[in-house]
């Protein structure tokens, strides 16, 4: 696909004009309202394509959670039955909140033997919505001390969870890769932390991370890849423990197997197979 029009979905998604001026400027670079239209199915999510783990998979048990010391965050845990303790891991969705297919990357994170919770970051706020316009919208409305909050939440009570092994990691995707990298900064009890195409963290601000750090990044992200050099240079100049990736011919979004225009596989699962060898390593 023209990566035109992959730009300019990301700029809609990510807050830079509403659905009207979206339309109107993707009708422009493909010739009609019409060839537009007939776009969109590709451009945005399908649920429909988003489970690959059902809830009711043997292996697995989901339910939603309150998450204390937050009034009214929520959080979809997902438990193997494996038994014994476990390693956790925070799983932090994008700008649209805890839809279909983060509710199934916390489950595939069970499969693999870990304790995992799908934190929904909008349930203060009344919970993730089926439109994801206002999803995003009510991202947008999210103050960044209830973020880091929500979070070190999220942290205190898988730490103390009685399946788990009191070590917790974080894996975030897009607004969730952000959300990782930040609560690194602010969680000095975050063990492991895993970004995808993620907002970097102020360069002074590195320093307080004792988190070991996996960032994966889209080759083609050219808006997030922008902060790559400060950030590497910063972890560095500190003595922190990270990986970065990058993945050659991907697109922002590259994970997310319920969009078709930018989900890539081979990028995708090659970042699976590091991520959960990467989390093994440092909860395990």
């Amino acid at each position: 696909m023209d990566k035109r029009i992959i730009d300019l979905y990301d700029d809609f998604t990510h807050g830079g004009m509403n659905r009207r001026a979206f339309i109107d400027r993707l009708a422009t670079l493909v010739g009609s309202t019409a060839a537009a239209s007939a776009l969109l199915p590709i451009l945005q999510n399908n649920y429909a394509q988003a489970q690959t783990i059902p809830e009711s998979d043997p292996r697995i048990t989901a339910e939603m959670v309150d998450i204390p010391g937050a009034p009214g965050l929520k959080g979809y845990l997902v438990r193997p039955k494996t038994g014994g303790k476990l390693p956790a891991v925070i799983v932090i969705h994008e700008n649209r909140g805890l839809n279909p297919h983060i509710k199934d990357v916390t489950r595939r994170m069970a499969t693999e033997g870990f304790l995992a919770l799908g934190l929904d970051y909008l349930s203060p706020m009344g919970g993730t919505p089926t439109d994801e316009d206002k999803g995003r919208d009510m991202i947008g409305q999210l103050k960044q001390p209830d973020v880091i909050a929500y979070g070190r939440a999220a942290v205190a009570y898988l730490k103390g969870h009685p399946d788990s092994n009191g070590k917790v990691g974080a894996i975030g995707f897009c607004w969730g890769g952000g959300a990782v990298n930040n609560l690194a900064v602010a969680e000095p009890d975050l063990a492991a932390g895993i970004a995808y195409y993620g907002g970097q963290p102020k360069a002074e601000d590195v320093p307080k991370i004792n988190a070991a750090l996996m960032l994966h990044y889209a080759g083609l992200d050219e808006r997030i890849n922008a902060g790559i050099p400060a950030y590497e240079a910063a972890l560095r100049q500190a003595g922190k423990t990270y990986e970065i990736h990058l993945y050659k011919g991907a697109n922002h979004a590259f994970n997310n197997d319920a969009n078709a225009a930018r989900y890539d596989k081979g990028a995708a699962d090659l970042a699976w197979r590091r991520t959960v060898a990467f989390l093994k390593k440092h909860l395990g």
